[in-house]
């Protein structure tokens, strides 16, 4: 397996931190957890289907399913919950609050993020050059607040069916029968966009074909840097904090793990949405 496999490795160095380490680990928990409730909740939606059944047996039958299904429920909110704190603590010690929530390196959408959206398809059109973007673009901002929506539409129909005997006795009874639709729609949704938008936008397009690895070993090439985020590396430059960023090049085994992890999760999730749409195409939703 070739170093420059991941485009997160091309070109020239010196190798720049992007992600810290509790952000690569809660990116796991999000990978694993998410795998997990696909794997274990997709069958139910598509029972009629040879290939749901065989999914199921794969994982150790229904009650197999169902806890694997809760375990992977359970880790979802302890990193969410963990993000929260941690975002919580690093507020409280910013001493520049204002920068925190509408600079640069924020999370926040912006105006310039719907400058940015426009300036993209002008560029898809050719009709204007290809937008620069800083340390996070809007598609990185969707796909964040996106985890505050999942987590909270999908997390919270899903306890309302965990423990019904709970609820019950402060939701009327048709909330249960909403509170199903609503878990298995979204599901559906959520599963969707992470299978086709996120895996195109962060792996699967040109530039990064066919694995980026950045969001594992948590660095990139400074190559990489100009190219993707050529705002963030010239605002760095012009502050004179590109220094403190410097990296040490990942060693070839944690190379090899993530490149090997990543095309997994790729192949995966690829054949995953595959099924689903066979499934759609076959007869939909019983």
């Amino acid at each position: 397996m070739g170093r420059k496999l991941a485009s997160s490795d091309r070109g020239a160095g010196p190798y720049i931190w992007r992600f810290s380490g509790i952000e690569r680990v809660l990116h796991a928990m999000v990978i694993v957890s998410f795998f997990g409730l696909v794997i274990t909740g997709t069958p139910l939606l598509y029972s009629h289907m040879p290939w749901a059944r065989t999914l199921i047996r794969m994982v150790g039958g229904f009650q197999a399913a169902g806890f694997i299904h809760r375990i992977c429920a359970v880790i979802t909110f302890g990193y969410f919950f963990i993000h929260i704190g941690h975002l919580t603590y690093r507020i409280a010690k910013s001493t520049n609050k204002k920068r925190f929530f509408w600079g640069p390196d924020s999370m926040v959408g912006q105006p310039r993020d719907l400058q940015d959206i426009r300036d993209t398809f002008k560029w898809f059109a050719g009709k204007g050059p290809r937008p620069q973007f800083d340390r996070f673009n809007y598609m990185d901002k969707l796909d964040y607040w996106g985890e505050f929506w999942g987590v909270t539409v999908i997390g919270g129909s899903g306890l309302v069916l965990w423990f019904p005997v709970f609820f019950s006795k402060v939701l009327p009874g048709w909330m249960f029968n909403v509170a199903t639709i609503i878990h298995g729609i979204e599901a559906l949704l959520a599963t969707g966009i992470i299978f086709t938008i996120h895996f195109f936008n962060v792996n699967l397009r040109p530039e990064k074909f066919p694995v980026d690895v950045v969001m594992f070993t948590g660095r990139a090439t400074l190559d990489y840097m100009k190219e993707e985020h050529p705002l963030q590396y010239e605002r760095l430059s012009r502050e004179g904090r590109l220094g403190e960023l410097i990296a040490p090049p990942p060693s070839r085994a944690a190379y090899l793990w993530s490149v090997t992890l990543g095309l997994i999760a790729l192949s995966l999730g690829i054949l995953l949405i595959g099924l689903i749409i066979w499934a759609l195409i076959q007869g939909g939703w019983r």
